[in-house]
């Protein structure tokens, strides 16, 4: 397929490599231009603007948040422009229920195609084309994408054609994520406050009770004090914020959210902001050593 990719951090610069190493014609744009320089070498094209990136069948957008996907669809130099009748803008951001919204607006407003397929999986899993991809939207079109998501992840799940339905999957999948996390930085200080070896508790539990990747991966970063980003902190407290937001407008209560929020924005003042979610670890270990509690 002819496709733009928009959005080269990264994540979005394994996306666009597995792309190019699949056979499709890819046009990247990035707001800091080295980064899409950088794919030039690979085999993209470089494009100067939003809008001409989106000469081709679709255009996927892979930013880190609303404001940031607004500033490229929106404007004479924006996707929205830039697409032609029946084209594809494919979003793999984790966006606001809001925001989804708005871009569903705006492209059945220019018969365009709106595609919401947010992707779970860190930026190793991006390079291995593993990541697991939430697809809502109009079947055909989703259809049509299929290449793409092939050449990306090893997985699509298609929820229906709202994409708001795919939104509200990512939106409550981080808060699972985030909350899991919190639940093991707790779990390890508790183990290490009361002299038991976290290691083999742990290896115990996340091989039994609680066998799944989330707790394997992010127990063994936690032990080994792995705190480079790969879902940085400050996103995961960008998403719970978004589930809550999401709550508020359906009418729903997510109290374990809220402190969870809260959780994270402590992590965002002691400076772990860029760090992995993982260093909520570290959170848990600085609240350990005082009898108070946060």
């Amino acid at each position: 397929m002819n496709v733009g990719f928009i959005g080269l951090g990264k994540m979005g610069s394994a996306m666009a490599r597995n792309l190019i190493r699949a056979g499709h014609e890819v046009t990247v744009f990035n707001r800091t231009p080295e980064r899409a320089k950088e794919l030039q070498s690979a085999g993209a094209r470089v494009a100067q603007t939003p809008a001409e990136v989106c000469k081709g069948e679709a255009v996927i957008t892979c930013l880190a948040d609303d404001e940031a996907v607004t500033q490229v669809v929106s404007g004479e130099t924006g996707i929205a422009e830039g697409l032609t009748d029946g084209a594809i803008h494919l979003s793999m951001s984790t966006l606001s229920v809001h925001q989804v919204e708005q871009l569903k607006a705006i492209h059945r407003k220019r018969r365009q195609r709106f595609i919401a397929a947010p992707v779970f999986g860190r930026p190793d899993a991006a390079a291995a084309a593993k990541l697991l991809i939430v697809a809502g939207g109009e079947a055909n079109a989703i259809n049509e994408c299929q290449p793409l998501f092939e050449a990306m992840g090893q997985r699509i799940i298609k929820v229906g054609e709202d994409p708001t339905a795919a939104a509200m999957v990512k939106l409550t999948g981080n808060f699972l994520l985030a909350s899991a996390v919190e639940s093991l930085s707790e779990a390890i200080a508790l183990l290490k406050k009361s002299g038991t070896d976290p290691k083999v508790c742990l290896e115990a539990l996340t091989t039994t009770l609680f066998a799944s990747p989330v707790y394997q991966n992010y127990s063994a970063m936690m032990l080994q004090e792995k705190y480079e980003p790969g879902f940085r902190l400050a996103l995961g407290l960008k998403d719970v914020r978004l589930a809550l937001a999401a709550a508020e407008s359906f009418g729903a209560q997510m109290p374990t959210a809220e402190l969870l929020a809260q959780r994270l924005q402590h992590a965002v003042a002691l400076g772990f902001a860029d760090k992995d979610l993982a260093a909520l670890a570290l959170v848990s270990e600085e609240t350990a050593k005082s009898e108070a509690a946060i």
